[in-house]
């Protein structure tokens, strides 16, 4: 059985940095893109950022380029996404995905972990 469990959201005002994890079981995920989805209040999920298992290449969202740094471990099958310079509008669950099909017109993954919240306050 796959599972993607998220960690490491949290409270932090704006300027400020969290890390969130995304551990996977399961099954290997080689050859596959992984990627972190976020859904604010009364919004639409909406893709993130996105990394090839391999490390190479990567994608983010223009709104978090530059601020945030998605990464993977394939020893420990791990996903993680380095947030920083959080501005309130960053406040969202923000969701783990393996098997990322789409995530511009539509999105689409084959598995999805339960979300961790994440708030930026003022």
């Amino acid at each position: 059985q796959v599972q993607l469990v998220e960690s490491g959201g949290g409270l932090v005002r704006a300027g400020g940095s969290l890390r969130l994890s995304c551990a996977a079981s399961g099954r290997a995920f080689n050859n596959n893109l992984m990627g972190w989805f976020r859904q604010a209040p009364g919004k639409e999920r909406e893709f993130v950022a996105i990394i090839h298992w391999n490390g190479q290449p990567t994608w983010y969202t223009d709104s978090v380029r530059g601020r945030f740094t998605i990464s993977n471990d394939n020893a420990k099958n791990t996903v993680s996404l380095q947030m920083n310079s959080l501005k309130p509008e960053d406040t969202a669950i923000y969701y783990c995905a393996a098997e990322v099909k789409h995530w511009s017109t539509k999105i689409e993954a084959g598995y999805w972990g339960q979300g961790t919240q994440v708030t930026v306050s003022t």
